[in-house]
């Protein structure tokens, strides 16, 4: 038995070793892995900002499809505790911020009873709403819309 338990001790340190050799070994085949845009992923890569503001919002492309954002929401704090968008966006604010009211939808219960407060299921406005961005396609797209 001694032999055998000898034998199982000695496992762990072979198998450390050889996923060691093995990692080293993959060090000179991740420079020939590419991002979608063709990046070095070691590399940091500064480029300017894709995201712009449209003075016109973008059309909807299918019924029912969740309006853009047109503008950035890269600091908003959208968590179980806050939502920024709801500061301008809230049927109670929207008027003075002169910004768009969010539709009764939002303010459904899942018993489609209607409430004062957003709902919770439509808390998290990212889940469905994104930033409008005038960005080159990562890979090719071939949508239509509905309209055309």
């Amino acid at each position: 038995m001694k032999p055998l338990a000898f034998l199982g001790a000695l496992t762990l340190p072979v198998a450390l070793v050889a996923g060691l050799a093995f990692a080293q070994s993959q060090v000179g085949t991740a420079a020939a892995v590419e991002s979608l845009r063709g990046a070095d992923p070691d590399v940091d890569v500064t480029t300017a900002p894709v995201f712009h503001q449209n003075k016109q919002r973008f059309v909807r492309n299918y019924r029912l499809q969740p309006p853009l954002i047109p503008h950035s929401i890269d600091k908003y704090q959208i968590d179980m505790k806050a939502n920024e968008c709801l500061a301008c966006h809230e049927w109670r604010k929207s008027g003075e911020r002169g910004a768009p009211t969010l539709s009764m939808t939002h303010y459904q219960d899942r018993d489609g009873l209607q409430t004062d407060t957003v709902a919770s299921r439509r808390w998290f406005c990212s889940q469905c709403h994104v930033p409008q961005a005038d960005a080159p396609a990562l890979v090719e797209n071939l949508f239509q819309s509905s309209g055309q």
